[in-house]
């Protein structure tokens, strides 16, 4: 009896555990101290091994995500990462484990990067730099600042973000890489100014700086060396990251190991001699000299993920399809079909698969639902249908059946059933347009897709006619991609395409309106258009292709009304006389009924068409979704004018017009045969407007949904992989071997329980096409309650208790009211309690932004104490109060280094907005300056490089001289005087491809350091799990010598660098270099 209950414990053992041996994407891994343990991060927890393999201890089990751990000196303890409050945290656990003690209390993500002492743990944040640092302020240039291992106050260590920091023995010099700017950290094989450089620090007094590598790549994560005189890093310097050695100084390097397929990550050494790295997912050790050794680990521990979440969803709807009766409606959540009633609750699931399904559409009957689904990594049409006779709807059936229609090998979706029910048309290759046959499974092209271009899925539109003969689409023709057209398409695939528009200005979703009489369509033609980049205002046009319809539409309410009785009583009269000629039997007259119903083939007057176009919109707007009713009496649109789209009724023959419904969102309008009603999908929910009340009702569904992580996360990297082999920029993918690293990566899959890991995966695979704008981002819930901010700097030099304040931002909570609060006061209480010495007072700060806080104030110069009450700020912005400022310094420096001679503007980005600061600086306040220096470091892109050439370009042809009086030039909209431009490595994007035209079109100089080539166009693609989003650039610019600007650099005319002591002392080299080049360019002062 005893031998049979320990045999059923031995099976309930083997059922709560979970063992792995040989795991993979095991990360941030750490040796210790004496080279005897191992720490590193598995599956969002922190684990310690030998060093020389074996099983492994779990640290921390918390359902938060721990990791990036590092060692004390002593080896006792571990520090480490952990978002267990909602953003990252540092914490610290003894190394058996145990309850971890948290150490940081900021909203803010905090990073641990080394024990500076057995009692201090050095980490990166965002929170403020010193007011002296000239560094342009930006929220991915963190500060490193020093806690204690007790908690408390943590102290700004450096202004200057310094990442994997390495401490000598003495503690007195650090290494670290350095960080210039933007780019994703995982991206591989590039060389470019933007990539990371290894620099010295000494402590010792005022501090010194010395720059230890030269590669034109990557060189990152220093480790000394026991002898504090020699240093291990990793470089890219010979092809894939591997370690490698240099003296202090050096000029030579060593090569330690000579991985070549994948990166090493995560170097740490042992004070013995042993370094410990990560490669391909698992732990290597290695001696100079030495073989790497594998660690191999053994993984027990409890299952505490699940393959299969049930759940129930009410809300979540991403698009919809409603039925031809206005029953059911279709709907797509999470990348599955559901069909829900529109009285009811009631929902039927349609498909059920971790993959995504997407672009619904009923069949005419209403008995078939139409989708593209992407499985086994190809996108494919697929359709459902009710299999019994007897069940008409969807919601109530118990029987369904799913067919595959397209059986190619190329993508193919949006499919979209003609109006007879025969044919269902779809885009293959994202933008021909094919037709297929249901009866006979024929397939013909009807529109080439040469004649289009997708940026992202689901950019295109098209639509059947009434008739079932024709297609309404978008149309680029020729080169005619940021002027679009809409073109009417004969189905039959005979080729015969007319260009409806061609305006020059964009339009397109055209929609047959008026049985086929005439169209509807967006157009930005008479909108506002953005003073910079794109974007503009639209309408909502019409145009027809019948006079007799054109002629009817023009009538006067009262005209309308009179042709409608007139047709009413001769309708009457026509049905009296069929009664009395007709004597066949009810169900033949039935018959005879449905016959005529069909729908009579369109004939179009297409000569002088453009001139039948009426503007329906009576304001232009930035417009959703519009529909007009079946009449053409009114018309329905989405319009946003100031903060999100609302419903907007137009009353045609009343000329009047109404706000149907605020904050509808922009989703498609769906309406009913007669127009009576609206379906719209917004926010997740699916929403019934009654036009004629505005009344607005939700149509409740109930979906239960098969969650599988492990499944999704599967589906959505073939996804990834499959939309760069699709998408990228250029066809060889830069020669990468993309096949072979779907394999490498898809490996990884069953050891990733969570998204911080996969995005990081998925950033690994990408960072291997060696291109800008890619790597995936992962955007977690965040903290409950963000910590806000006083807008001040404080003296990081006082001791006692409370916050003294150095410097008060412009236009911060103390300088937008009259407070008494100087620089010097202290800041003893907010909200009445105190803030003691070397105590962590951000607490008394959490969720506190937009709220009015009582602070304690006593000011020393007085000795005065008083009560004050301000309203706190957030975060953002504070940060873009440290711009302004930054901003106005710059300013000030040039105006005092030329004596008010040379005028300064910065581009905060490639925008309209920031174009038209741009533009007001430059025209309004520089006016009658000699000479202009416009700055984009640390600009982020978007697209305005023609129009700041354009500005900047400008060259004087005529003056305006009344009596004698000159009162201006021409042009007088473009900048007429001397110019140069300030670029650094952290120009991205956009901020490359001005300054490229600025030097092409040798408008002047670019001074500063050089740009990496990051002209390329990306689309950010959210995935079905809405918290990951990925990159993939798409759309190379080419200069007209073939050259493709992404991965070439732009070198400036002048090569200057900031460098960090001068920085940090508030010089700004490369600002005082522009200067004195515009000023050698105007010469002496007249």
């Amino acid at each position: 009896m005893k031998r049979q209950l320990l045999g059923v414990a031995a099976i309930l053992l083997s059922i709560s555990t979970y063992a792995q041996d040989n795991p993979l994407w095991m990360r941030y891994c750490a040796i210790s101290p004496d080279g005897t343990t191992i720490a590193f991060t598995y599956k969002g927890d922190i684990y310690t091994v030998p060093s020389t393999g074996g099983r492994a201890s779990q640290i921390t089990t918390n359902p938060a995500h721990d990791t990036k751990p590092i060692w004390s000196p002593d080896g006792k303890k571990i520090a480490f990462a952990s978002d267990r409050m909602g953003s990252m945290d540092i914490f610290e656990v003894n190394k058996e484990g145990g309850i971890p003690k948290r150490l940081t209390t900021h909203s803010g993500n905090e990073t641990p990067v080394a024990y500076k002492d057995a009692g201090h743990i050095l980490f990166l944040a965002n929170i403020m730099p010193t007011a002296e640092d000239a560094q342009f302020p930006s929220g991915q240039f963190q500060q490193v600042y020093e806690v204690n291992t007790e908690g408390g106050r943590p102290i700004l260590f450096s202004s200057m973000p310094m990442e994997d920091i390495s401490i000598n023995h003495t503690g007195n010099t650090l290494l670290y890489h350095d960080k210039k700017g933007y780019e994703d950290p995982w991206r591989k094989h590039h060389t470019s100014s933007i990539t990371r450089d290894i620099w010295l620090c000494s402590l010792n007094g005022n501090r010194t700086f010395r720059k230890q590598t030269a590669f034109n790549g990557e060189d990152r994560t220093p480790v000394w060396a026991s002898d504090d005189k020699s240093f291990y890093y990793l470089s890219e310097e010979k092809g894939s990251f591997n370690i490698f050695k240099r003296d202090i100084d050096g000029n030579t390097s060593k090569q330690i190991t000579n991985h070549t397929k994948h990166p090493v990550r995560f170097l740490s050494a042992a004070s013995n001699g042993t370094l410990c790295y990560g490669y391909d997912g698992e732990i290597y050790t290695v001696k100079e000299g030495a073989i790497p050794q594998k660690v191999q680990i053994s993984i027990v521990t409890d299952k505490n993920d699940k393959d299969l979440i049930r759940q129930i969803k009410r809300s979540g709807a991403t698009e919809i399809s409603l039925s031809p009766d206005a029953k059911e409606i279709a709907f797509v959540l999470r990348g599955d079909v559901y069909v829900t009633s529109t009285e009811y609750s009631t929902t039927k699931q349609i498909t059920n698969t971790p993959q995504q399904e997407r672009d619904i559409h009923f069949s005419p009957d209403g008995r078939s639902i139409v989708y593209a689904a992407e499985r086994n990594g190809l996108w494919q049409i697929y359709q459902t249908s009710l299999a019994k006779k007897e069940e008409k709807q969807f919601a109530y059936a118990t029987d369904i059946k799913e067919e595959r229609l397209t059986n190619s090998d190329i993508t193919s979706f949006q499919p979209q059933y003609s109006p007879d029910g025969k044919e269902v048309a779809f885009l293959e290759n994202r933008t021909t347009i094919r037709v297929l046959n249901l009866k006979s499974k024929a397939v013909r092209t009807v529109m080439d897709g040469k004649y289009e271009y997708s940026y992202s899925d689901g950019d295109q539109w098209y639509q059947w006619s009434p008739d079932s003969k024709w297609i309404l689409t978008n149309y680029i023709g020729i080169g005619g991609w940021n002027n679009k057209d809409v073109a009417l398409v004969n189905a039959s695939g005979n080729g015969e395409i007319h260009n409806l528009t061609e305006s020059g200005y964009s339009d397109g979703n055209a929609k047959w309106v008026l049985d086929g009489k005439a169209m509807i369509w967006e157009s930005d033609r008479a909108g506002f258009r953005s003073h910079g980049s794109w974007g503009a205002e639209a309408d909502i046009y019409i145009m027809f292709f019948d006079l007799d319809a054109y002629d009817r539409f023009r009538m006067s309410k009262e005209e309308l009304a009179l042709l409608e009785d007139s047709e009413k009583k001769d309708k009457e009269k026509s049905e009296e006389k069929k009664k009395a000629d007709n004597k066949k039997d009810k169900k033949k007259d039935s018959k005879k009924e449905d016959d005529k119903k069909e729908v009579k083939p369109l004939v179009f007057d297409l000569e002088n068409s453009r001139d039948r176009v009426i503007r329906l919109t009576v304001n232009s707007s930035r417009l959703g979704d519009a529909v007009l009713t079946p009449k053409g009496d009114k018309l329905y649109y989405q319009a946003a004018f100031e903060s999100g789209y609302d419903l907007w009724e137009h009353d045609l023959k009343e000329n009047k017009t109404k706000i149907v419904m605020k904050k509808v969102g922009g989703g498609a309008l769906l309406p009913d045969k007669k127009g009576e009603n609206l379906f719209l999908c917004s926010q997740g929910g699916i929403k019934k407007v009654t036009v004629s009340s505005g009344e607005t009702k939700p149509v409740e569904f109930e979906a239960f949904f098969d969650y599988q992580p492990y499944g999704e996360r599967e589906y959505i990297f073939d996804h990834v992989w499959q939309q760069v082999e699709d998408k990228f920029y250029v066809k060889d993918l830069h020669g990468v071997d993309w096949k072979g690293y779907h394999e490498a990566y898809a490996r990884f899959l069953p050891y990733i329980n969570n998204n911080y890991d996969f995005q990081e995966m998925l950033s690994e695979m990408l960072g291997e096409l060696n291109g800008s704008h890619t790597g995936a981002r992962y955007y977690s819930n965040g903290p409950i309650l963000s910590t806000a901010t006083l807008g001040a700097f404080y003296d990081e030099t006082y001791d006692g208790d409370g916050l003294k304040i150095k410097e008060i931002l412009a236009k911060g909570p103390f300088a937008v009211k009259k407070t008494d609060v100087t620089p010097g006061c202290i800041i003893e209480k907010i909200d009445g309690k105190p803030i003691v010495k070397g105590q962590d007072y951000f607490p008394l700060l959490e969720g506190k932004a937009g709220r009015k806080v009582l602070l304690a104030i006593y000011n020393p110069a007085t000795g005065k104490r008083f009560d004050i009450t301000i309203k706190a700020i957030s975060m953002g912005e504070q940060s873009n109060l440290l711009y302004k400022r930054w901003v106005e310094r710059c300013r000030n420096i040039v105006d005092k280094l030329s004596e008010d001679r040379i005028g300064y503007v910065h581009v905060k980005g490639m925008d309209s907005q920031s174009f038209r600061e741009v533009y007001s600086e430059v025209l309004g306040r520089c006016r009658n300056k000699e000479a202009i220096i416009v700055d984009t470091r640390h600009n982020g892109g978007g697209w305005l490089h023609d129009d700041l050439a354009t500005l900047l370009s400008g060259k004087e042809y005529q003056r305006f001289v009344p009596r004698g009086q000159y009162i201006g030039s021409d042009p007088f909209n473009k900048w007429l005087k001397p110019s140069c431009v300030l670029v650094c490595e952290d120009n991205y994007s956009n901020a490359h491809g001005f300054p490229w035209v600025y030097k092409e079109l040798k408008i002047g100089k670019l001074i500063g350091a050089p740009v990496p080539g990051t002209m390329t166009a990306v689309w950010w693609e959210n995935q079905i799990d809405p918290s990951i989003v990925f990159g993939i650039p798409q759309v190379g610019c080419m200069d007209m010598r073939g050259q493709y600007a992404e991965n070439h650099q732009l070198s400036p005319d002048i090569e200057v660098y900031n460098t960090p002591e001068k920085a940090l002392a508030g010089e700004d080299q490369q600002l005082e270099a522009a200067v004195q080049e515009m000023l050698k360019t105007i010469g002496e002062k007249k």
